[in-house]
Order: C-alpha cells, then structure tokens, then sequence
C-alpha cells in the first residue's frame, strides 16, 4: 500500500452541517415529499393499503433503519459512513462490496431526479441539468444544506394548502376502499419500500457535521417525523376528499390533478412547481452522500487517494465526477427498471448494516456510543428482524431479470475489490492509510475519565484500520494526505 509517511493527522476542518440543514438533507435523502407515493394507492387497489403502509412501515422499517444510523454515525463520525461500520463488524472485503453497492444503488437513484425533473425532455437537457446540480454540489455541502432547508419549505408549502382546502370534502370511508383485484403486491411493496428507505444515507457526512455525536441523533429523529408527516397528511387529504373510483388514476404525478380537482389551477401549478423543486433537493442530497462515501472509503485506503482530494470548497471533486458521470449514464434506463434495480441492491446493502450494528454490540460492548439505542444485544437483534423480513420481501417479489442483474453488480464487485487490491501492491495508484475519524476526542455518553476515554478511542481506530488496539492502549499509527483539486 502507498501514502504518505506516518503523521501526526491535521487538525479537523471546521464542521459545517448544524441540526436544521442536516434534517434536510435527511429528508430529501429519503423523501423529499409526497411526489411518487401516488403509485402506492394504485398499486394497492385503494386507499387502505398505502395509508396502513405509511403508518405500520416506518414503525417497523423506517425508525430501527434511523436508530441504527444515530448509533453508529456518533460512534463513527467519519464520512465512510456504513461502509465503516461494516468494516468495523466484518471487515474491510465485506464493506468494500458493501460500498460499491450502496454507491451503485444511490446512483441508480439519483438517476431518476433529472428526468422527473425534465420529464419532457431527454440526453442534453438531462446533460445540462446534471451538470448545473453537479457544480452546486462542488461548491460546498454547506450550500448544499441551505439550499435543501428552502427547497424543503417550498416543497412542502403546497400541501399545507392541499390539506386546508380538502378537509370539507373528506369522507373517512374513503379511507378504507381497497379493490383487491387491482392490488399489485411487487409495485406496492416497491413503491413503498424506496419512498422509505436511505436512512442511512446521511452517515456519509457525519465527518462534515458540527459536533456528529449529538446533531446526527437529534436530525435523525427529526427527519423520521417530518417524512412520516410529510407523507401521511397529503395522502390522507387526497385519498379522502377524491372519490375511491380514481384510486386507478393515481399514478406519478397525480398529485398536481389531486390540487387541480381540490383547489384550481393555480395549486396545480405550485404543486408542479413544488416537484420540480424538490427534484433538485433530492438530486443534491443524493450526490452529496454518494461523494462524500466514495471521499470515506479513499481516507480509509479501500479506493485510490484520487477520490478524497477536496477542492477549494472542501468538497471531494472527483468523488462528485464519478458520481455525476454514473447518473448521466443511467438516466437513460426507464423508470420502473431503475426503482426495481435499486431497491434489491439497496436491501443487500442494508441486510449487512443491519448485521454489522448487532456484531458490533457483541463483539465491542464498550465502543463509545454517544447516542446508544435503549435496548440490549437480543433487543438490537429484534429491532432488526422485521426490516429484514421486508427486506427479503422485497426480494422475493423481484423479477428474475432483476435477481441477474443485481447478481452481476455482486460479482462485478468481487472483481473491483481483487482490481484494488492488486492496485495497492503495484504502483498503479496511491492510496491512503486507513483513517479513524478526525473527531475522535469524545466519549461516550456517560464520560469515562482520560485513560478509558484513550482506550476507547483506541478501539475505534483499529477496528477502522482492520486490526486490533494493542492491549496497552497505544494509538493505531495512521497517515493521511492532505491533497487539494
């Protein structure tokens, strides 16, 4: 392996994400708003199915997903995110496919925001706005978080008036119509699955986050309830105030019909352009988690160095041109393709999270946990037993043309990960030295005096760098390159 030689690392850049920013890139990293649940009433032959759905599924998906994030994204501030953690619990073969997984799903995501956004038009309109999304992603995650803060309210400024508007029309017996003839279990569970999952996502920047041990819990469960709301309200106003004849109607997009009907053109017209906008909050939220990973995996020597140069905005250049040249080539898929596609790449992805968040509290009981889920090694288990049964759900109900392809990702994988070790000992390409978090000067949340806090501390960096802390409590030697765009 090739880096610099071993130094004393540099001081922590300052932290630029606060709570209320951070909320909203969780938000547009998962949601983003009501804009495409509108398939889930058709796909569910009605309104019972996807209201039952928004409010059982982040019970049992949504919030074990976010308690985990908050636990291990304080524990390990390190913009590697997930892909730490798994190699903490695994190690680093596991968490490089891992990676390249979550990566590719989040691509395949990101993917879909251009055409949404640009429905009308394809190749060098999708071309044009990739590229004016990717340059505000360069210029700074600070601006990214701002800018997601107003795009938020905007986006979700429509509804409030949706909801006001509707609530003399609804009959609550139009709650419970459910046509089971027309119920579609695959478009269903896909439909809802990816309009809740990537709680995760934002673990790629817990080493960008002011103070990540005590924001990154607070914007998690905050986040959780303004999508569970954000989804929830709107769904209930619409389903409730239209006749159950139209549930055959709800398609993408449905939603500026829903303000049409309800309240004119000119909620029509703001919804339309509320989508628009929040199709660039989720575009921008997306591409800052996936370079921001790719940034971790390069500071944890699992990629070449090349990834976690930083421009002068501090953000990783080429991480971002990786992640916007992946976009621009399969925004040409449909998108149907491409939410099947992601959401059996992403389940795999989670299915080792999950896993890695149980390993972790047996094999290291004492690792620091500033936020820790209130509940035991059998309790962490059965917290995340019912999110792997959708999960494998999920998975079951694929197309076998899309077990093959996720199955050739897999191996695609296993390929790049052999690549990249050959890479490290030839000179093919220089890598760094696995990294700990730069923030790594806290305890736990009950704090332990200095010697303990040191041996803690000592615990993370060598299950970061795939080795043991010597029983004396000596730092694991570590370099790091500072290397600018």
């Amino acid at each position: 392996m090739t880096g610099a030689a071993a130094v004393d690392p540099p001081a922590p850049r300052p932290r630029r994400l606060t709570v209320l920013p951070l909320i909203a890139l969780i938000f547009y990293d998962v949601s983003g708003g009501p804009f495409g649940i509108e398939d889930s009433v058709r796909t569910g032959g009605g309104a019972l199915l996807p209201i039952l759905g928004f409010i059982v599924l982040p019970v049992l998906w949504s919030l074990p997903e976010a308690l985990v994030t908050a636990e291990l994204a304080s524990a390990f501030p390190t913009n590697a995110g997930y892909v730490a953690w798994v190699s903490a619990a695994f190690g680093p073969a596991v968490a490089f496919l891992v990676g390249f997984s979550k990566w590719a799903s989040g691509t395949l995501d990101n993917a879909l925001y251009p055409v949404l956004f640009l429905d009308y038009l394809r190749s060098l309109a999708v071309l044009a706005l990739t590229a004016a999304l990717t340059y505000l992603n360069y210029r700074g995650l600070h601006i990214v978080g701002l800018s997601a803060l107003a795009l938020t309210a905007f986006s979700l400024s429509p509804f409030l008036a949706l909801t006001v508007l509707a609530a003399p029309k609804i009959r609550p017996s139009r709650w419970l119509a459910i046509d089971a003839r027309a119920v579609d279990l695959r478009g269903y569970f896909n439909s809802m699955f990816w309009n809740l999952n990537f709680w995760d996502k934002a673990s790629t920047l817990a080493g960008e986050v002011e103070d990540p041990r005590k924001t990154f819990p607070k914007a998690v469960f905050g986040a959780v309830g303004l999508v569970v709301g954000a989804y929830l309200i709107p769904l209930l106003a619409g389903t409730g105030a239209l006749p159950s004849e139209t549930a055959a109607e709800w398609t993408d997009g449905f939603f500026s019909e829903v303000g049409q009907r309800i309240g004119g053109p000119w909620l029509r017209v703001w919804i339309q352009a509320a989508a628009a906008m929040s199709n660039m909050g989720l575009f921008e939220a997306e591409m800052s988690s996936d370079s921001f990973q790719l940034l971790g995996m390069a500071e944890m020597g699992m990629i070449p160095a090349i990834f976690a140069r930083r421009s002068k905005y501090g953000t990783p250049t080429f991480s971002i041109l990786c992640s916007a040249t992946g976009v621009v080539i399969l925004s040409f898929m449909s998108f149907q393709e491409i939410i099947e596609f992601l959401n059996f790449l992403y389940g795999l992805g989670m299915l080792a999270v999950f896993a890695a968040f149980v390993k972790l509290r047996v094999k290291n009981p004492d690792l620091a946990r500033p936020y820790r889920v209130p509940v035991g090694t059998a309790g962490a288990a059965a917290m995340c037993a019912p999110p792997a049964v959708l999960i494998a759900t999920v998975m079951c109900l694929a197309s076998a043309r899309t077990v093959l392809i996720n199955a050739a990702v897999v191996v695609a994988g296993v390929a790049l990960y052999y690549v990249v070790e050959q890479a490290k000992r030839r000179p093919w390409a220089e890598f760094l030295a696995p990294v700990p978090p730069a923030d790594s000067s806290h305890g736990p949340a009950t704090a332990p005096d200095d010697a303990d806090a040191a041996d803690l501390e000592d615990v993370r960096a060598g299950l970061l760098a795939g080795e043991p802390a010597d029983e004396e409590g000596s730092k694991v030697e570590y370099s790091r390159l500072e290397i600018r765009a």
